[in-house]
């Protein structure tokens, strides 16, 4: 499956932002869906999955009660809606794709390339 990221832009702390990610070759329903971040001089860290499809989705704490991952199947696209930003929010944003649930990014296959989220203070 080939994934590409996009939606990333320049954000005033306390705006919104929603990030798109759209899947070709293969639905999203085959995978493990999730989004990560790296910010400068950091490693990539965890966001949010869905770990089943249909299923429940988990979520950092660091983001958990702003941000909110979902799918639209019909679409194949994952979406990442990002509320509340935070100075501490900017960060590359990547969408990623496997067979079995992690928070650890070495254990998704599938990789977009990533988009640049900045929040301004």
């Amino acid at each position: 499956v080939q994934l590409q990221a996009y939606g990333g832009g320049l954000v005033q702390a306390g705006g919104s932002l929603r990030l798109s990610c759209a899947a070709s070759g293969r639905t999203f329903s085959n995978y493990v869906v999730g989004w990560f971040r790296q910010a400068p001089g950091r490693e990539r860290e965890f966001v949010a999955a869905i770990p089943r499809f249909g299923g429940s989705t988990v979520y950092a704490d660091s983001v958990k009660g702003r941000f909110t991952i979902s799918t639209n199947n019909a679409k194949n696209t994952m979406y990442l809606q990002m509320n509340s930003l935070e100075a501490d929010d900017t960060a590359v944003y990547y969408c990623a794709a496997g067979f079995s649930y992690s928070e650890h990014s070495n254990n998704y296959d599938y990789w977009g390339r990533g988009t640049l989220v900045t929040v301004s203070s």
